[in-house]
């Protein structure tokens, strides 16, 4: 072959593989159909007929409006062992979307709100049994097998729960994968979970909201398992991160870590309302902004694994929540660190509850608090409420419940009364509303008061509490 034919044949082969290689656009819409192209002038009509074409590289986008999804559109039915893996007290899944499909290293698979409008996926008629479920099971939204995924802009209502003979675990999203983004997800008035991770890494939740969400069918109606975001992952789950996420109104916790094998951090993220019924304060669950640990009252020491991790929470708000703000949760061995948050209107803001191991005991017992690190953080008084309890000997650095320390009171602040700030619309890129609510006013003690943590601030050093000021 001379050297002209081998240039032009390198030269197709090259323009094959890109064209091979090139990533395709698919359009769904709520008035689109699984025989249409899948265009934006032909749209299909589901998730689970999409997944059928999408390859590394690819976006999908969901036109704007209510898909609300049908008994007949769900992707599966899942046994209990081939999806809860430990907890085995649930009965079975639908899965109503099916992830199942991975993009690749620089190659993601993205699931994405048509830029402008609002896809809504409205579950309220997903009640199992019904069809060829023939039992009472629970819902998965979403649930994600898949790695290298990037969902954005999607909302989620209506999820429920029918079996009545069990604490409920619906959930609108749950991840199984690695390297996911789940991005500007709204998951709201439902019966379900927001957020869910039983197993893999170097996942990120960003700027997502959970709020009013109870289970009012199990374990009467308590809705005592509806948590804005639960990180339960196994060993090996490493590098999870939740940042710059809402949880209110759910009616059992903000956010969840019981029983996470790996450290999880939580940056940036603000809870409250939270174990209360949607809408109002009456009672309902447990009610703690961020739950961070533990693995049960009393465990017995031949269920706690090998290796117990601490979490990671900075910069975040827990305000008015049923019970605790901070919560370790009868956390034992490790520690956990809380740098720069802000507690106000919980009871009590920050609770240190550990526990320990005594020698020839085969449960673990209850204690005050111990190797957890606090720096930096605020715990405002309320009339009638405990600020910090369990302390222990937790290091307890610049905080306002340092001994002989700065202490907070209401004239630090810009506003510590208009709370429905906290509910405010998002900025346009997905991020965090400007309020003033607990936000430090000019002139404040608390001020540059705080001590090198490893993040950047303004002014001589780091001002205490969630929020940095720039004065």
């Amino acid at each position: 072959m001379n050297a002209k034919r081998t240039g032009l044949t390198c030269l197709l082969l090259g323009l094959v593989l890109t064209l091979a290689a090139a990533p395709k656009v698919y359009y769904v819409a709520p008035d689109g159909k699984d025989t249409n192209k899948g265009t934006i002038d032909s749209p299909l009509a589901t998730f689970n007929k999409v997944q059928e074409f999408v390859e590394p590289g690819d976006t999908v986008y969901f036109r704007g409006g209510t898909y609300r999804v049908r008994q007949d559109q769900y992707a599966r039915y899942a046994a209990t062992d081939n999806i809860m893996r430990r907890y085995t007290s649930h009965t079975g899944w639908v899965i109503v979307n099916d992830v199942s499909k991975s993009g690749a290293e620089n190659n993601r698979i993205h699931y994405f709100a048509y830029p402008g409008e609002k896809p809504v996926f409205d579950l309220q008629d997903i009640k199992p049994p019904f069809g060829e479920v023939q039992t009472l099971a629970k819902v998965i939204v979403f649930h994600v097998r898949a790695s290298w995924i990037h969902f954005k802009g999607l909302e989620i209502i209506g999820t429920q729960v029918t079996d009545y003979r069990s604490a409920s675990q619906s959930e609108c999203f749950r991840n199984e994968g690695s390297h996911n983004i789940y991005e500007q997800l709204s998951m709201h008035d439902g019966m379900a979970l927001g957020f869910f991770l039983t197993t893999g890494s170097y996942n990120l939740v960003l700027n997502c909201d959970a709020y009013r969400n109870h289970d009012t069918v199990s374990a009467n109606g308590r809705g005592g398992n509806t948590d804005g975001f639960g990180f339960h992952g196994d060993q090996g789950s490493i590098h999870n991160v939740i940042r710059g996420c809402r949880a209110w109104w759910n009616s059992d916790d903000g956010y969840d870590c019981i029983n996470n094998a790996e450290t999880v951090i939580i940056e940036n993220c603000w809870a409250f309302y939270n174990g209360f019924a949607s809408g109002t304060f009456n009672s309902a669950g447990d009610g703690t902004g961020f739950k961070m640990g533990g693995y049960g009252a009393t465990p017995r020491l031949s269920s706690l694994p090998e290796f117990i991790p601490g979490n990671i929470v900075h910069h975040c708000l827990s305000y008015r929540n049923k019970i605790n703000g901070f919560y370790a949760n009868h956390h034992t061995l490790s520690g956990h660190q809380f740098y720069n948050n802000t507690a106000y209107r919980n009871n009590p803001n920050y609770c240190l509850l550990s526990q320990e191991i005594l020698p020839g005991a085969s449960n673990a017992t209850d204690c005050d608090g111990f190797n957890h690190i606090l720096r930096n953080n605020i715990s405002l008084a309320y009339p009638g409420m405990q600020e910090v309890t369990r302390l222990g000997t937790c290091v307890n650095v610049n905080n306002t419940f340092t001994p002989g320390f700065v202490t907070a009171s209401a004239e630090d602040f810009l506003n510590t009364i208009d709370d429905k700030q906290l509910e405010a619309p998002r900025k346009a890129d997905g991020s965090l509303p400007d309020i003033e609510f607990m936000h430090l006013k000019k002139g404040s003690r608390l001020i540059d008061k705080g001590t090198y943590t490893g993040i950047s601030y303004n002014g001589e050093g780091p001002d205490l509490g969630a929020f940095e000021t720039n004065y």
